[in-house]
């Protein structure tokens, strides 16, 4: 695969985010906190609008908008900071793009910057992501 400086690609990555895919995924990782699951506890004792998503489900899930584009046996490493809460209807749009293409120990590596937006535009998480494009 070649990928050229400031190429990009853009994916819907979560659509109108239910309470049930939260609470799977608070199964799924163990993560119980009551701010993600709990109305009444995010509401009355957090002085949240409503429960939160985990900032994991929405970085797994901007994370796909790389392995969509390079394949997942290509991602090496991938980082990120939540910016802005995710809640509940939210819908998630990720943006990658190819920041840098080199050759480290004959191999091709992508550095990719990756933002992650709301329905509103507001950017929710800002990431890198390395890759690993095969032999020079």
């Amino acid at each position: 695969m070649e990928l050229q400086v400031g190429e990009s690609r853009t994916a819907a990555v979560v659509e109108d985010l239910s309470r049930t895919r939260i609470a799977m995924y608070a199964g799924a990782s163990g993560d119980f906190n009551p701010l993600h699951t709990d109305e009444v506890y995010a509401t009355r004792v957090a002085g949240q609008p409503t429960v939160l998503a985990h900032g994991m489900l929405a970085m797994g899930a901007s994370g796909k908008v790389v392995t969509d584009w390079v394949g997942i046996g290509a991602l090496r490493s991938f980082g990120g900071r939540f910016v802005r809460p995710v809640r509940p209807g939210d819908t998630l749009t990720a943006r990658a793009t190819v920041e840098a293409v080199q050759v480290l120990e004959g191999r091709q590596l992508a550095e990719l910057a990756v933002e992650t937006t709301d329905q509103n535009g507001r950017t929710v998480l800002t990431g890198r992501a390395t890759a690993d494009l095969g032999p020079a």
